[in-house]
C-alpha cells in the first residue's frame, strides 16, 4: 500500500488521503489486542482456585503454591518496566506476535509440567511473555484508530476485556479444575493464543522507532524483587541471604536510576506528591485484592473443604460487580474529582476487610462470599480515579512511562502480598488469615489518609 506520510511513535503510516485503516482491519486488530490483554489478566487470577489441586498432584507445600502464583506475577511486573520500550523498538505488531506465541507455548508447557519446578519455570516464561503482550496490545489498539473518539471507545473496550477476565478467572478456574483437571486452566490458553495469531495476520504492520532500554536498571529491579520474594517465602538462612542480596541490589538500582539519562523508573516522578500517593494507593489496593483472592481460594478448599468449582463460584458476587463499579468510579471522578472516590473506595475496602475478621472455619461459605463484596467494591472504586490522578499529574509525553510504573508497582505489590500472607497462613490458617486482613486494612487506611490530604488540580480532577 502506498503512503504519503509516516507517523511518529506507535502510530502507523496512514493511507493516501489521510484515511485510517479499513474498519474491518481495525476491528480485527482490536479483537486481537483485547484477547491478548484478557488472556494475560486471566492467567493472573485463574490459577488461584486450582492451587490445592496442583499441590495434591505435584506436591511442594505452601511455598511451592506461592511460587506458582508469584513466578508469573514477578516476571510480569518487573519486566513491564521495559517491555513498552521493547515494543516500540521492534514494532508493536511484531512484539505482540512474539509475546503471544511465547505465552501460548509456555501455557502448553505449564499444562504438561511433570513436576513443580517445571511448572514454576514455565510460569516465569508466561510472565515474561505477558509483560510483552500488555503494552504491545494497547499500542496495536491505539494505532488502529486514527479518530480520537473511536480510539477512546476502542481503548475502553480493551480495558473492559481485562476487567472481565479478572472477574472470570476464579470461576473459570473452578469450572476447568472440576470438569477437567488443573492442567485445563493452562490448556484453555492454546486456542485463544492461536486465534490471536490468526487475527494478527490481518492487522497492519507497526512502525519501529528508537526507544532507549535501561538494561542495568531492569536487571537490578528483577534481582531485587526476586530476592525479596524468595526471602519472604523461603525464610531461614537462605531467606536472610536473599534479603541481603535484595538490599544490595535495591541500593544499586537506586544509584543506577539516579544517573541514567533514560532510567526505567525515573525517580524524579515521585517528587510529585500526587504521583507518590497514587502509586502507594495502587499498591495497597493490589495487596488487598489479589492477596485476598489467593488466601480465600485456599480457605474455601483447605479449611472449609469445598470443591474447586464451589470455591470459584464463591468469588462471583465480588468479581461480577467490579466492571460496573469501575464505570461508576470514572463518572464520580469526572464529577467530583479523583480524591473523593479514592478516599471513599479505600475506606469501604478497610471496613470490608475488618468485617471479615469474624470469619472462621464454621462461617457459611455464601456469607463469606457476600462479605468479600465490600472489599472488592472499595478496590474497584479506587483504581480508576487514582489512575486518572496519576495521569493528570505528569506531562503528556511521560504518560506511557507513568502508566507502566503504576501498573508495575501494583503487580509487584500483589506478588509480595501473596508471598507474605501465604507465609502467615502456613503457620495456622485462620490466625494467619486474620492477620493478613489486618495488614491489608492498615495499608489501605494509611493510603486513604494520604489520599484525603491530596490537593491541587492533579488531585482534584480526573
Amino acid at each position: 500500500m502506498s503512503t504519503n506520510r509516516t507517523l511518529k511513535g506507535d502510530e502507523l503510516a496512514l493511507p493516501k488521503g489521510g484515511l485510517e485503516p479499513k474498519r474491518s482491519s481495525a476491528a480485527l486488530t482490536l479483537t486481537a489486542g483485547l484477547l491478548g490483554f484478557a488472556l494475560v489478566c486471566l492467567d493472573a487470577s485463574i490459577v488461584n482456585v486450582a492451587l490445592p489441586a496442583i499441590g495434591s498432584s505435584l506436591g511442594g507445600g505452601m511455598s511451592g503454591l506461592q511460587w506458582v502464583v508469584d513466578a508469573y506475577t514477578l516476571a510480569f511486573a518487573a519486566l513491564m518496566l521495559s517491555t513498552g520500550a521493547f515494543s516500540d523498538r521492534v514494532g508493536a505488531s511484531r512484539a505482540y506476535a512474539i509475546g503471544a506465541t511465547v505465552f501460548t507455548l509456555a501455557s502448553a508447557a505449564c499444562g504438561l509440567a511433570p513436576n513443580l519446578p517445571a511448572l514454576i519455570g514455565a510460569r516465569v516464561v508466561q510472565g515474561v511473555a505477558a509483560a510483552v503482550v500488555l503494552p504491545a496490545s494497547l499500542a496495536l489498539v491505539r494505532q488502529a484508530y486514527a479518530d480520537p473518539a473511536r480510539r477512546a471507545r476502542a481503548v475502553a473496550m480493551w480495558a473492559a476485556g481485562g476487567s472481565a477476565a479478572v472477574a472470570l478467572g476464579p470461576v473459570a478456574g473452578g469450572v476447568l479444575t472440576t470438569a477437567w483437571d488443573w492442567r485445563g486452566i493452562f490448556f484453555v490458553n492454546l486456542p485463544i493464543g492461536a486465534l490471536i495469531l490468526v487475527l494478527l495476520v490481518r492487522a497492519p504492520r507497526s512502525q519501529r522507532r528508537p526507544a532507549p532500554l535501561d538494561l542495568p536498571g531492569q536487571v537490578t529491579a528483577v534481582v531485587t524483587l526476586t530476592a525479596l520474594t524468595f526471602a519472604v517465602i523461603e525464610g531461614g538462612t537462605a531467606g536472610w541471604a536473599a534479603l541481603a542480596v535484595a538490599v544490595v541490589s535495591a541500593a544499586a538500582f537506586l544509584r543506577i536510576e539516579a544517573r541514567r539519562p533514560h532510567p526505567v523508573v525515573p525517580l524524579g516522578l515521585f517528587r510529585d506528591r500526587t504521583v507518590a500517593v497514587t502509586v502507594a494507593a495502587g499498591a495497597a489496593v493490589s495487596v488487598a485484592f489479589y492477596s485476598m483472592v489467593f488466601v480465600f481460594s485456599l480457605f474455601f478448599q483447605q479449611v472449609q473443604g469445598r470443591s474447586a468449582l464451589q470455591a470459584g463460584l464463591m468469588f462471583l458476587p465480588m468479581t461480577g460487580l467490579i466492571a460496573v463499579t469501575n464505570v461508576i468510579a470514572g463518572k464520580l471522578a469526572g464529577r467530583y474529582g479523583a480524591r473523593l472516590p479514592m478516599v471513599v473506595g479505600q475506606g469501604l475496602a478497610v471496613v470490608g476487610l475488618l468485617v471479615m475478621l469474624y470469619v472462621d472455619a464454621g462461617t457459611p461459605p455464601v456469607l463469606v462470599a457476600l462479605l468479600l463484596v465490600p472489599m472488592a467494591l472499595g478496590c474497584a472504586l479506587t483504581v480508576p480515579p487514582l489512575t486518572a490522578a496519576m495521569m493528570d499529574a505528569v506531562p503528556a509525553e511521560r504518560a506511557g512511562l507513568a502508566a507502566g510504573v503504576l501498573n508495575a508497582a501494583r503487580q509487584m505489590a500483589g506478588a509480595l502480598g501473596i508471598a507474605v500472607f501465604g507465609t502467615l497462613v502456613a503457620d495456622g490458617f485462620v490466625t494467619g488469615m486474620r492477620l493478613s486482613l489486618v495488614v491489608s486494612a492498615a495499608l489501605l487506611a494509611v493510603t486513604g489518609l494520604l489520599s484525603f490530604r491530596l490537593a491541587g488540580p492533579s488531585a482534584s480532577r480526573a
